[in-house]
């Protein structure tokens, strides 16, 4: 996935505040390869990259899961644990928002903000996938030439041991 800093800061933005109004411990957007995008609140403790992985990996098993029942996919799948609950949802084609939450909140809450969420992440991922397919849209390797990989991966030390 192509990102844009200004695309970045919307989602942060937006996941910031989704933080605050549902008051849970944290809240990702990770996308499909398992690749985290952005965090919010108390993920100090939390192994993001462990959870992005694993996240993306259980949406692509409930896929295969859903298309045994002749389902497209299952849109929202809830991990009720006796403390801490996980609420996972598709957005935007295949973005997978995560809300790790406990009784501070109410399943309620988190249900009703995530579902406003969803609609303005996928307002931000729609803009976002037209700049990336946008004739103007250039890729941020574009202006990197061969002399520029050369010079970054020539050692002039070494160069000057094997002339020598």
């Amino acid at each position: 996935m192509i990102m844009y800093e200004e695309e970045h800061r919307q989602i942060s933005f937006l996941l910031n505040k989704l933080y605050r109004e549902t008051n849970t411990r944290a809240c990702y957007i990770v996308d499909k390869n398992g690749q985290l995008v952005a965090e919010a609140g108390e993920v100090e403790n939390i192994d993001s990259t462990s959870l992005s992985s694993l996240v993306a990996g259980s949406i692509a098993a409930t896929g295969s899961l859903a298309k045994l029942i002749g389902e497209k996919e299952f849109s929202i799948m809830l991990h009720e644990g006796k403390d801490q609950h996980i609420h996972v949802s598709l957005v935007a084609g295949g973005v997978i928002l995560v809300v790790i939450f406990d009784g501070r909140t109410s399943l309620g809450l988190v249900r009703l903000r995530v579902k406003k969420a969803s609609e303005e992440f996928n307002k931000v991922f729609i803009n976002l996938s037209k700049k990336v397919q946008s004739p103007k849209a250039k890729s941020p390797f574009s202006e990197i030439t061969d002399d520029d990989i050369d010079s970054l991966f020539r050692d002039d030390d070494i160069d000057k041991l094997f002339r020598e």
